[in-house]
């Protein structure tokens, strides 16, 4: 077996911090304080560093960060320095606590209820603040003494997400790992066809047996003892077959261990499918081809699943890899349910996903008026759907893609701020739609003209979820029947 790299095991346990570990709101204060005390205007400040007054007040306000030039500047015209400015704890006790508002307002349970901001000013008192600040603190625990099981993935998911979201959704310890696969079987580029996966699962010192009786909760089984995957002799139509071969060996590569909690579990299977996607779509490759199409205005879903076999998901997921890091295109992802149900998201772009109070994306559900909800509306299922959608944190335009699971239809969209669209094929679209949400008069309540009709003449029978009351699955592998799997090993085991 390759033993990882010692990185790969926490390449997604802690998020990265910023470029200089700055604390914008604290920094934000401090700087304002000592202007105060000063007796000088944000106009005076801004002129002595060069800069407009509009920008020194988002600075101020911690919606900024400013780069070490801009703070050598600035210490330098207050008349201190710049590690007096950097100081983690808040100037005062007032600033503290206009410092712990502010967080509370740009966390997850203000957006979630969507109370508008509340702008702090010298005339609001300590004890209003204090009064903000303490109902805050209640939601939140409130919150958490309703968390069951669910709500805990939830939260491990969404602090996964920030995560990702720190990297750019780019890894390149897997990158190597899987770019040293394909040298050591030999892949000199383009498509990787089943043959080349079957080698790479031999090198690894797997054998690959298909078997009728896999266990119904499993996509496949590894026999480590005696380095043997199993998997399914009937195919799923919808579902590469490459996929459970890579994801099966991608767990040894990465050197995962059983894992003690969701948060692991939910990391361990991101690094498995990052893996397994930049075996599928090498880096290089990729980023050539992208690239190309970017010189060109010309990048397209469409082309890169074409170009190395894949499904159009497994195509949006690599592009969200790459298109940062490598391209420099901010970039959002989302797989959404005919419901409207988000099943998985990711954002670096600056588009606001709803989520609940715990930060949770996935679960919730989209505008109607999101590409990922449109698609769903138009009758040519073999084209790709392009549309504008002006939101109030701007206008992005997304290209989406019906496909089909047994759960039903699911739509994957990519999308990207304005900006960025003159990359894209399809940018010349004329579907535009506007969304308000978290505004409730977008599409979670009814127009007033059918509400009036209709409130209290209608009785629909809801067709409940068999999961709606069942808890989230437990276990080391959350979902899998452990004794099924043991049975399965014991009854088709070499050594038996």
């Amino acid at each position: 077996m390759i033993t990882a790299d010692p990185t790969l095991r926490t390449a997604l346990s802690q998020p990265e911090p910023d470029e200089h570990g700055i604390d914008a709101l604290t920094l934000g204060r401090r700087i304002r304080e000592l202007r105060g005390s000063r007796r000088m205007t944000l106009d005076t400040l801004a002129a002595a560093v060069g800069r407009a007054p509009s920008q020194v007040s988002m600075i101020e306000n911690g919606k900024r960060e400013p780069r070490l030039s801009m703070l050598r500047s600035i210490a330098t015209a207050l008349g201190t320095t710049v590690d007096e400015l950097l100081k983690t704890e808040a100037p005062s006790e007032r600033a503290a606590l206009e410092i712990a508002v502010e967080r509370a307002q740009r966390g997850p349970v203000f957006t979630a209820l969507g109370l508008p901001h509340i702008r702090i000013g010298r005339s609001t008192s300590d004890e209003a603040l204090q009064t903000i600040l303490t109902l805050h603190h209640e939601i939140e625990r409130l919150h958490r003494e309703r968390a069951a099981t669910p709500e805990e993935a939830r939260r491990a998911n969404a602090e996964l997400r920030g995560i990702m979201r720190a990297r750019d959704n780019y890894f390149p310890e897997l990158e190597a790992q899987a770019a040293g696969l394909l040298r050591a079987v030999g892949h000199s580029g383009g498509p990787v066809p089943q043959r080349v996966v079957a080698d790479m699962a031999a090198h690894l010192g797997y054998s690959l047996h298909y078997v009728a009786d896999l266990p119904h909760s499993t996509r496949s089984v590894t026999d480590k003892r005696n380095g043997r995957i199993y998997l399914p002799i009937e195919q799923s139509a919808s579902r590469d077959t490459r996929s459970p071969i890579l994801q099966a060996f991608a767990s040894a590569l990465c050197g995962h261990e059983e894992p003690t909690s969701y948060a692991e579990f939910l990391r361990q299977r991101v690094e498995t499918n990052y893996l397994t996607a930049a075996i599928l779509l090498p880096e290089d490759d990729a980023v050539k081809l992208l690239a190309e199409a970017k010189t060109q205005r010309s990048i397209s879903m469409e082309d890169l699943r074409d170009a190395f076999a894949v499904s159009y998901e497994t195509a949006a997921h690599r592009f969200t890899n790459l298109a940062t890091a490598r391209l420099g295109i901010p970039v959002h992802f989302m797989k959404v349910h005919e419901s409207g149900t988000i099943i998985k998201a990711y954002e670096n772009d600056s588009v606001r996903f709803p989520s609940d109070a715990l930060g949770a994306v996935e679960g919730t559900t989209v505008c109607r008026s999101w590409t990922a909800r449109t698609v769903f509306d138009v009758a040519d299922r073999f084209s790709p759907w392009y549309q504008y959608t002006d939101t109030p944190s701007g206008t992005f335009w997304c290209t989406s893609r019906i496909a089909k699971a047994k759960e039903g239809e699911y739509s994957v969209s990519v999308g990207v701020p304005f900006s960025e669209t003159k990359w894209f094929l399809g940018r010349e679209t004329n579907n535009r739609a506007v969304s308000r949400c978290p505004d409730e008069s977008c599409c979670r309540s009814a127009p007033d003209e059918l509400a009036e009709r209709w409130a209290g003449q209608a009785w629909p029978a809801a067709r409940t979820p068999t999961s709606l009351l069942a808890a989230l699955p437990t276990g080391t592998f959350p979902g899998v029947d452990q004794t099924e799997v043991y049975q399965f090993l014991e009854s088709h085991s070499p050594t038996r």
